[in-house]
């Protein structure tokens, strides 16, 4: 997916990962446990050597998925289209979408280096809350980062993150509807299949080449 995209998803996981202590509320609480569990991950001798890098990766796809509501950014990117598929389109559209987003972009939250993010504010709106955050990079750049969540139960889920003004929904809802206005719902979900293998054939999985065409 584009650049816009992935600016979005690494600055949604540089913050979960890296963020710095702050007084918050409940919501900034429950993503702080998630970023104490990823940063053990990272920081762990044995997990960093190349030859447990499938591990490594796969514990911090759990702890990922532990704070991240994919289903409702997945119904939220594919918007209106959403309604107009079968419960069993849905459920193959969200785990096709989740696992993009995670093997898209793996690799860049384990360039972790040293970057740091202070939260400025949480306001809460029933069952959905914003967390305002700054991350201040190794050259002393200042970056907004926004996450929005919504409540489930007794968990704060992260559903979307705005980065420098940039919606992560936004960006993915509006590439989606381009390729299914201009061609078909079914169209998008190959092109997704066909990163899906892309992705898994560069990984060391069991996908197809990349194609030159």
């Amino acid at each position: 997916m584009r650049q816009r995209g992935l600016r979005g998803v690494l600055g949604l996981f540089l913050g979960l990962l890296l963020a710095a202590g702050a007084e918050a509320g409940e919501a900034t609480d429950q993503l702080r446990t998630s970023v104490d569990q990823a940063v053990k991950i990272l920081d762990d001798p044995t997990l960093k050597k190349p030859e447990h890098a499938n591990e490594r990766r796969a514990q911090l796809r759990k702890t990922a998925e532990a704070i991240f509501d994919y289903r409702e950014t997945a119904k939220r990117s594919l918007a209106r289209h959403w309604q107009g598929r079968t419960p069993q389109e849905q459920d193959e559209f969200v785990a096709l979408f989740a696992d993009l987003l995670e093997r898209s972009y793996m690799g860049k939250i384990e360039q972790y280096g040293g970057e740091k993010i202070s939260y400025v504010s949480e306001s809460v709106e029933g069952d959905l809350a914003t967390v305002k955050t700054r991350i201040l990079t190794k050259t002393k750049q200042e970056a907004p980062v926004d996450y929005r969540l919504l409540k489930s139960g007794n968990q704060w889920l992260v559903y979307d993150v705005i980065i420098e003004g940039v919606s992560l929904v936004g960006n993915y809802r509006n590439q989606f509807n381009r390729i299914i206005q201009t061609s078909s719902y079914g169209e998008l979900v190959k092109r997704m299949k066909t990163k899906q293998e892309e992705l898994l054939f560069e990984q060391g999985g069991k996908g197809r080449p990349k194609s030159k065409s």
